[in-house]
């Protein structure tokens, strides 16, 4: 069988299995989210956190508690990697130097895993397992209970509550993100990952000398990590390392994992607006653009000129051969055009077209699907925009889901599209303009940039994939790509639910013949046309300093 082949075949498998999960899991999520009943252990966690769940918030309510409980799980996470070294099962390694330690803290609480060091040469049982493992639940749970709050504030009417963020928090953890995970964890285990509480221990000989590694609860850590779109690997090769990921089977399964809530949340958020037509629509346009984005990945992979991809069949070089470069490539764009930073190849590998299909993918917002739920709140805020445009250009009123767009809720929609890229571009400005950062870069010219670039990208985006050709483990870019990461994942929160406060509070306004139907292929299109054409606008200069100038230089 022809690689091209392998690669048309697993993705026609992945197709298929988003498709048969697509509507039991988004109507499941649909009852979790807008049912009245508490089960027994979450009454426990109510009762030991002090929250009343059935009480309901206003958009700055709900925005207070996102924060105070992200505030607090940074500090936790900080604090437990400063105190490892005096931790049991910390397997003989020291506490984490400050500064690493903040940029581990506020990448996996912001739902990035940037990771600057080695984790099989760094973290301990007690801070992958109680830090690290713990915030990859949560923080995914955040999330989702973000872009349901503003789902809420489509559905709802004459009120501004937007729901309990406790109830929203507790009930993604306990509902959604555990029960998939066990059985998740169990297939990996059943695929050869590994699952236990070893020491490190000794494995053979490697190049004249012996090869140690330590052991963990890899697997159960890598459902969440590709099921919560986080992305932090156990080990430093993340998911090309047999630990984590040991077969072609496992690979297919772990892109499975990363992408079926995300698209999964477009029927949820059908099935909550009262129109799974509109849901449709929102899962038509992310198709869309995964869909061609992997296309082009595997073309511009497979495509690669000179006597080395010719021998290989393609851009073999950074690539697991247990995978191959089809497997590679749906695994890239899958990571890239969500939140999750996981990684089976080395990006800085691919072609500079290749690369430059991963920062794109980043910049979109990564919204095709996106993040959990980060990339559902993501496109609606583009819909936003779109149905804004359009009302521009037929001379009235702009209305998405019977709500007026009026200047406050566009004025929300924009500070949230600007602030990604202004971390972005400005920190990536900086950067270069220095001499100490610029010296981390392992390679010089576009290459080099774009190293710079997509770290920056990764984080501010929430991704947290790296190039792997850049020595991030400074105290400049600990300090700044953690701050990116934070400002990064917060402050478009902050518009997210404020915007969701006041949809809630509009009267529903009745549609008229000249309503734009937003559930039609034509708004699909133009939705696609809109975040092209404003991520095009925002970073073209960027790109074509970067991977175009390196690719059209190849």
């Amino acid at each position: 069988m022809s690689p091209v082949l392998a690669g048309v075949l697993q993705l026609l498998a992945l197709i298929v299995a988003l498709g048969l999960s697509y509507r039991p899991l988004g109507d499941y999520m649909a009852r979790v989210y807008s049912s009245e009943k508490h089960y027994k252990a979450e009454k426990w966690i109510y009762k030991s956190i002090g929250a009343n769940p059935d009480t309901e918030m206003r958009w700055p309510a709900y925005l207070r508690g996102v924060l105070a409980f992200s505030a607090v799980s940074v500090l936790f996470l900080y604090l437990l990697q400063r105190v490892q070294g005096s931790l049991p099962g910390s397997l003989g390694f020291v506490s984490i130097d400050p500064d690493q330690a903040f940029n581990t803290a506020a990448s996996f609480v912001a739902n990035t895993n940037w990771q600057s060091y080695y984790g099989e040469q760094a973290m301990g049982h007690v801070v992958q397992t109680g830090g690290l493992a713990v915030q990859n639940f949560v923080s995914a749970a955040v999330g989702i209970a973000v872009a349901v709050a503003l789902v809420r504030g489509f559905a709802r009417s004459r009120t501004g509550e937007l729901g309990n963020f406790w109830a929203d928090l507790v009930r993604g953890v306990v509902r959604i993100l555990l029960p998939i995970s066990v059985i998740g964890a169990l297939v990996l285990v059943a695929c050869g990952a590994i699952q236990n509480f070893a020491g490190i221990h000794e494995v053979g000989q490697f190049m004249g000398g012996t090869q140690q590694w330590n052991g963990g609860a890899v697997a159960s850590q890598e459902v969440i990590k590709e099921l919560g779109t986080n992305g932090g690997g156990y080990f430093n090769a993340n998911s090309a390392h047999p630990f984590e990921n040991p077969n072609g089977l496992s690979n297919l399964f772990e892109i499975y994992l990363i992408l079926v809530i995300p698209f999964a949340l477009t029927r949820t958020f059908g099935r909550m607006v009262g129109s799974l037509k509109q849901g449709y629509a929102i899962l038509g346009t992310m198709a869309t653009i995964w869909l061609v984005f992997t296309g082009l990945m595997l073309w511009t992979e497979f495509a690669g000129k000179g006597p080395a991809f010719e021998l290989a069949g393609g851009a073999m070089e950074g690539k697991e051969t247990r995978f191959g470069i089809s497997a590679s490539a749906i695994f890239s764009v899958a990571t890239t055009l969500t939140s999750t930073g996981a990684v089976n190849s080395f990006h800085s590998s691919n072609t500079g077209f290749g690369g430059g299909i991963n920062l794109l993918g980043m910049q979109l917002g990564e919204i095709a699907p996106g993040g959990v739920g980060s990339g559902l709140y993501g496109m609606l805020i583009m819909a936003v925009i779109a149905v804004f445009i359009a009302g521009l250009m037929v001379g009235r009123t702009p209305e998405y889901l019977g709500k007026k767009i009026g200047t406050r809720e566009i004025k929300f929609a924009a500070c949230y599209i600007l602030v990604t890229p202004a971390l972005v571009l400005g920190f990536t400005a900086v950067a270069m303009a220095l001499d100490t950062p610029s010296n981390s870069m392992t390679n010089s010219g576009a290459h080099g940039f774009s190293e710079i670039l997509y770290a920056y990208t990764s984080g501010a985006n929430n991704n947290g994939s790296a190039f792997a050709g850049l020595n991030a483990d400074t105290q400049w870019f600990n300090s700044t790509i953690g701050i990116a990461m934070l400002l990064g994942r917060f402050l478009p929160m902050v518009f997210v639910l404020a915007l969701a406060g006041s949809l809630a509070e509009q009267t529903p306004v009745p549609e008229t013949a000249g309503t734009l139907r937003t559930e039609k292929p034509l708004f699909t299109g133009l939705l696609v046309g809109t975040i092209l054409i404003i991520t095009g606008l925002t970073y073209f200069p960027a790109l074509a300093l970067g991977p175009l100038a390196e690719g059209l230089a190849a």
